[in-house]
């Protein structure tokens, strides 16, 4: 069903998430997260809660069971709003357990709690395939004792070339 079709009340949105409703309510008085199918307009009317904000709810909790405090979700939400970010559940958020980041892509992270300053990350792996890469056409040579000064070390460049191509080639052929 097409989001905002239907609806989900406070209790099913408690449950699905795994919050109690003091918090739910709290959050949603609060405006950390509204409910966008309807809120409530007075007592007794029900707050509905789409799929998607269930979503939000979801990383509201995950963030604070992994140690970040609800002030500092406040204000990355607060920040990703501010920037014009109306779908929160169509980001991806990390966090350390302190901060709480953006990830825009896999080169671009952005600490929401420091007004949106950019942050890096290495991917360990990437580096691993470049300098594999870097170092398929490079000579090497073995790691005992030092080669004297004045020989040729160049038949074991061509052995250790001729290890990576082969490596390479058993890797393509799968």
């Amino acid at each position: 069903m097409e989001d905002g079709a239907v609806g989900y009340r406070g209790v099913t949105a408690c449950s699905a998430v795994g919050i109690s409703y003091r918090q739910l309510d709290y959050w949603a008085r609060t405006t950390l997260v509204v409910p966008s199918v309807r809120d409530a307009s007075g007592s007794g009317t029900q707050r509905l809660y789409s799929f998607r904000d269930l979503v939000v709810l979801k990383v509201v909790k995950r963030l604070l069971d992994a140690g970040v405090s609800l002030q500092n979700i406040r204000r990355a939400i607060e920040t990703l709003r501010s920037r014009g970010v109306a779908d929160l559940a169509g980001i991806t958020l990390i966090s350390d357990g302190t901060t709480v980041y953006e990830c825009r892509s896999p080169e671009e992270v952005v600490d929401l709690l420091q007004g949106g300053q950019g942050v890096f990350g290495i991917a360990i792996g990437g580096a691993f395939k470049e300098i594999q890469g870097s170092l398929s056409h490079l000579p090497a040579e073995p790691a005992g004792e030092p080669t004297p000064v004045g020989t040729s070390a160049e038949p074991v460049a061509a052995d250790a070339g001729d290890e990576l191509a082969a490596r390479r080639a058993r890797r393509r052929a799968g």
